[in-house]
């Protein structure tokens, strides 16, 4: 390719410009260039060996069309090598730097760059400075270890200029740094320059060295104690020191062997076990792995224990400690003989849904004793940690394995009842959710592969009967509720109290209280007395304690005459108020429903089944409607409506049609302290509104519950076995119940549906039709003896 000159610059020549993104060529180096841009190929295409070209650096490599501003002013004049095609139709050129030219104008840029140059001046500074800094350069990079091609470069440079080109390139400095090694035209500056890049090369070396030397004393201290430790051991097993099965490490390899470890297990043990033998005791992470190791060995990975199979015999001992829950046994019976008929281990999830004291702790602990396996109880009230349920991570001070894993460690099988007591009362804390945790341990499609964070291994939880209890579904996710078979418990009747009281608590709390058995006679009337006036509840821990309470103060009497023998304490319910003091519940069903105005309705908490009054009242006025008692938006536009179908139907009813407007009328819901929604109080509100205004006493044996639409349908509601128990317990005689929830009532004991007398209604004028008494006539009142309605005052009633 020939070379043209410049007519206004003799100087200059015309020479084809290669200009490079990253990279720098300096003089008296050769590199080998990968060509990719266009006008590149093209030029690469057009280059023969020993033809001159000149090689520029971009400022920016981000830019694909430099122009003269985009390269640094100084170029490298080089002649090509060699030139050699390459695969995706690339080239990679060999060059040699032979100068330095300065940049003037870019003659063409089609078909590739074409730039005018002119020699650049490097004679600036002084000759015999260039000389000192050239002998000085070399010999800091003769200290280095120079190879021996540079070396013989460096001999055979006789200009200090070149010496800094060619010490620069080897030094490999970044880009830009070179670059500033190229546009240093002043031999002494450029030369001062290549000597702070080699001072701090220098520094990195040294750096490097003494990083280097660090590193290989902590390996040759490692060896050196892994040797002493072969040879301690050896001179050990000379002494007769190291018999098999003693010392603290042979009883962690002997449980680890005894384990019957899965492959996987058992391969982290080895290499764990490995690494602690190596590690001395007063090192950081020997009590980690051997505290993970003693976990491994002690968790039951294929211990299981011996499941009854004789059904009749679980029954009869369910039976035995148990009154009612005829759900819960069933499903228990029911899971013991599939796994019978399948062969099968594969555990159940129930969860028990219930009020406080109706058993659902005990009976877990009675289908244990029932199925011959070991109850774990694990306590989830108020959790808020997410690592109590899978574990704390190993690398954090004092982490520890999940309460599940702990479980089953002490279970001692891995087919154990794990009691998961009060789900509902997990929390939600900054350390994550505990129930999102419990979402694999209780899905059967996950947890046999149930992986805790401390243990890290996959660990099979499929075989445990996971049982959970909680007295409300509604605190719980969706997801979880979906993974739960829920059993509820509903509450016990009066019998149900007395009987349970007979056999199971009076007993026991005689036992308890060094009394003999012979010490207290109750009589069933006085327990229905204790039941009845001293109790209102859904399950039996008040009753637990008015019996304590009584075995108290026979066992005082006894503790004064201890030389005599007293006589058997005789209890009837005339009695009870010795023991007991004055009854805490009376009879207030008939004085609350004594007047127009007032409905007796039935309502669902938590705790189980109440009744609660709702009383109408109304004054002169211009057709306010007020509503109090802490009411929900629910229950407020239930009385909204009730006033509205009223107001509608007031010819049907035989009320004024015009009384709205001469009369302010006021709806409350006594015990104003506790908060109150739902739609079941509907009906209720419906009757009571039209009792007021017709002048028409609602029955005072008579409860009701159903929602109530606009046009006076009635519609279902739940929570219906609970609320006719506590209508049973509240002496109640009739109760009116919407038609579609006739068939939740076959939930209802068979003793109790005797006692009330169901009616059914679909629509408000049924339920007028039985809920009020003609005009003139005197209330009828709630069966004798058998109950009261309870004043709400200190309950929570969140209607269903």
């Amino acid at each position: 390719m020939s070379l043209s000159s410049d007519p206004q610059n003799p100087g200059a020549i015309a020479l084809p410009l290669l200009p490079l993104r990253n990279g720098v060529l300096l003089p008296g180096s050769s590199t080998t260039l990968t060509v990719g841009r266009e006008r590149s190929l093209t030029l690469a295409r057009a280059l023969e060996p020993g033809a001159a070209v000149l090689v520029a650096v971009q400022r920016d490599a981000k830019v694909d069309e430099p122009g003269l501003a985009d390269l640094f002013e100084v170029a490298t004049y080089a002649r090509v090598r060699s030139v050699v095609s390459s695969r995706n139709d690339r080239y990679q050129l060999t060059v040699e730097g032979l100068g330095r030219m300065h940049l003037d104008a870019l003659a063409e840029t089609e078909p590739f760059w074409r730039a005018v140059a002119h020699p650049a001046d490097e004679s600036g500074g002084s000759l015999v400075e260039a000389h000192a800094l050239a002998e000085s350069l070399v010999d800091r990079l003769k200290a280095l270890s120079l190879s021996a091609e540079l070396a013989d470069k460096l001999a055979r440079a006789e200009e200090p200029g070149r010496t800094a080109d060619l010490c620069a390139a080897a030094l490999g400095l970044r880009a830009d740094r070179e670059a500033e090694v190229l546009v240093a035209l002043e031999v002494p500056a450029r030369l001062r320059l290549v000597h702070t890049f080699l001072s701090e090369a220098e520094e990195a070396a040294n750096v490097r060295r003494k990083v280097d030397h660090e590193v290989q004393q902590e390996l040759r201290k490692g060896q050196r104690e892994h040797v002493l430790r072969q040879q301690l051991k050896a001179i050990k097993k000379e002494l007769g020191e190291d018999k098999d099965g003693e010392g603290e490490l042979a009883e962690l390899k002997r449980k680890l062997a005894e384990a019957e470890l899965p492959e996987e297990a058992a391969k982290v043990a080895a290499r764990e076990l490995e690494r602690l033998e190596e590690m001395g005791p007063n090192q950081a992470e020997h009590h980690v792995i051997r505290k993970y190791l003693e976990l491994i060995a002690e968790l039951p990975w294929n211990k299981r224990a011996a499941v009854k199979e004789d059904l009749d015999a679980v029954a009869q001992k369910l039976e035995a400690d148990h009154d009612g829950l005829d759900e819960v046994k069933k499903r228990v019976l029911e899971h013991l003989a599939v796994r019978k008929m399948t062969g099968h281990n594969r555990g159940a999830i129930l969860c028990l849904v219930g009020p406080p004291g109706v058993g659902k702790t005990s009976l877990g602990q009675s289908v244990a004793d029932a199925s011959g396996r070991p109850l774990v109880r694990v306590s989830l009230g108020g959790v808020r940690d997410e690592a109590e349920i899978r574990g704390h991570r190993r690398t954090y001070v004092g982490a520890l394995p999940g309460r599940i894993l702990h479980a089953l460690k002490r279970a001692k099988v891995k087919n154990p009842i794990l009691l998961l007591d009060e789900v509902d009362k997990l929390g939600v804390g900054w350390m994550g959710s505990p129930e999102a945790a419990l979402l694999e341990v209780l899905d059967p499609e996950q947890n046999s592969t149930f992986t805790d964070h401390y243990l890290e291994l996959a660990f099979d939880l499929s075989e445990v009967l996971f049982v959970c209890t909680a007295n409300s579904l509604e605190p719980l996710s969706a997801p979880l509720r979906d993974r739960l078979e829920i059993i509820e418990l509903q509450g016990y009747t009066v019998d149900e109290k007395v009987g349970i009281a007979r056999r199971h608590l009076l007993p026991k709390k005689l036992a308890e209280h060094g009394l003999p058995d012979t010490a207290l006679a109750v009589s069933d009337a006085a327990l229905a007395a204790i039941v009845v006036d001293y109790t209102r509840e859904a399950g039996v821990r008040q009753l637990q304690r008015e019996l304590t309470k009584i075995c108290r103060s026979v066992a005082l009497e006894h503790a004064r005459r201890p030389d005599q023998k007293p006589e058997p304490a005789k209890l009837e319910p005339e009695a009870l108020g010795r023991y007991l003091g004055k009854a805490k519940f009376w009879n207030e069903v008939a004085e609350r429903t004594s007047i127009p105005g007032v409905a007796t309705g039935l309502a669902w908490t938590p705790v189980g089944g109440d009744i609660l009054f709702v009383e109408c009242s109304r004054m002169p006025g211009s057709g306010r409607l007020e509503i109090t008692g802490q009411l929900g938006d629910v229950m407020k536009e239930s009385a909204r409506a009730a006033l509205t179908f009223v107001r509608s139907h007031a010819s049907e009813l035989d009320i004024d049609g015009r009384f709205f407007e001469s009369l302010d009328l006021h709806v409350h819901v006594p015990a104003g302290a506790v908060p109150k929604d739902g739609p079941s109080a509907g009906v209720t509100i419906f009757t009571a509104l039209a009792s007021l205004l017709s002048n028409r006493r609602t029955r005072a044996d008579t409860a009701m519950t159903g929602e109530c639409t606009l046009r006076g349908r009635v519609l279902p509601v739940g929570g219906i076995k609970s609320k006719l128990l506590a209508a049973h317990r509240a002496g109640i005689r009739r109760v009116i119940l919407p038609e579609k929830n006739r068939r939740d009532v076959e939930e209802v004991p068979e003793r109790v549906r005797a006692t009330l007398e169901l009616i059914f209604a679909e629509d408000m004028s049924q339920v007028l039709r039985e809920a009020l008494e003609p005009l003139g006539t005197e209330p009828a009142t709630p069966t004798p003896g058998a109950g009261s309605g309870e004043d709400t005052s200190s309950k929570e009633l969140p209607l269903a």
